[in-house]
């Protein structure tokens, strides 16, 4: 299954973005306004230089089976741009997928940002001075979060055979990479 062979081959990756975004401060209560922003920039980043170039990339077939309308999160995330005053930017980094595997693993990340994004603006919202904080992009499946994920993940093993993998894996790494390096 494609999705475990993701998890396991980018659990570094995953790991050092933990560790960008001092991901270990959300739970003991420690994380900053100044902390959420950077977090919010750098996805920011990440969404602007990715999503269209994602969404293009993938055929009419994954349209239909991932729901492709609903995952939409620039706009969400520009409304927690705004209401942290942080300015929207243009895209200026080279970012390009090769095919539509490649695109499917950096949709991995974005889906994979979402789940855990989930937990953190549940986390936050419980903390000091994240009383005013809107989590547009972090929630932005609210309740569904779990299904749109599993959803996600059996399209992921069901579509992509293992002679793919390696590069799903490399779209995967290529937002990664782009993600731990664009600030």
């Amino acid at each position: 299954m494609v999705s475990e062979y993701l998890k396991q081959n980018t659990a570094e990756y995953h790991d050092a973005a933990e560790k960008l975004f001092n991901s270990e401060k959300i739970f003991n209560k420690t994380f900053t306004l100044e902390d959420y922003k950077k977090i919010i920039s750098t996805n920011y980043l990440m969404l602007l230089h990715s999503e269209d170039k994602i969404f293009r990339s993938l055929s009419d077939k994954y349209s239909e089976k991932l729901q492709l309308s609903n995952r939409k999160k620039l706009s969400l995330i520009e409304k927690d741009l705004e209401s942290l005053s942080l300015e929207n930017q243009n895209a200026i980094h080279h970012l390009e997928f090769n095919n539509e595997h490649e695109a499917l693993g950096a949709m991995y990340v974005i889906e994979g940002s979402t789940l855990g994004g989930n937990v953190i603006a549940k986390q936050l919202s419980k903390t000091e001075g994240f009383d005013e904080v809107t989590f547009n992009f972090f929630g932005c499946y609210q309740e569904n979060t779990g299904s749109m994920w599993k959803n996600f993940k059996e399209v992921l093993d069901t579509e992509v055979t293992e002679e793919n993998y390696n590069e799903v894996l490399s779209g995967a790494k290529k937002l990664y990479t782009f993600l731990l390096n664009v600030n």
